[in-house]
């Protein structure tokens, strides 16, 4: 029960196009398209999906990583492409010049409006990657921040980071209990 996604190159690129097309072609659950600013690129995205013959239920998965997407990303969000937010964080913090910090205090105002953005349109939202994968106990705190914020999930980048990020955003016994109690 996994949906397979394929990461492309962004719009901006000179491999951009080319990648997506490969991808429409092989049909994913959905492509991850990074740097996306603005609805309209979301609709390009769609279009040449569409002429690459790729299936009408392959999703867009847009990365959240700069400014102008934040000031867009409700109309992003909204598209009927779009399945899914990507918090592009290590750029959103490079375009933001602040620095990558515990807590990330610089980052949780645009996190917070973006998980808005995901909430009122009815998507789901995946938190942004955590660099040091040699620090355990900062990675779990990460996550369960993410997950207090009301992410649901998060992107790795090492398969260590895979048992803990599971742990974080897995309903506990407790909520468990009081689902059942509730049904």
């Amino acid at each position: 029960n996994r949906e397979l996604t394929i990461r492309c190159n962004g719009l901006d690129t000179e491999w951009g196009a080319d990648d997506i097309a490969a991808a429409g072609a092989a049909s994913p659950s959905a492509v991850v398209i990074p740097k996306v600013d603005t609805v309209e690129q979301v609709d390009a995205v769609s279009a040449q999906l569409d002429a690459a013959g790729a299936s009408a239920d392959t999703k867009i998965w847009p990365m959240i990583e700069t400014p102008t997407a934040m000031f867009n990303v409700r109309s992003i969000a909204a598209h009927p492409r779009v399945a899914v937010l990507v918090m592009g964080t290590n750029d959103l913090a490079k375009e933001l010049r602040s620095p990558i910090v515990a807590g990330r205090h610089p980052l949780v105002p645009h996190l917070a409006t973006a998980l808005l953005a995901a909430r009122e349109a009815g998507k789901v939202i995946l938190d942004g990657v955590y660099n040091d994968v040699k620090n355990a106990e900062g990675f779990a705190a990460e996550c369960a921040q993410g997950r207090e914020m009301g992410f649901d999930g998060k992107t790795l980048i090492h398969p260590a980071q895979l048992d803990v990020t599971n742990i974080a955003f897995s309903p506990s016994d407790e909520e468990i209990d009081l689902a059942r109690r509730q049904i």
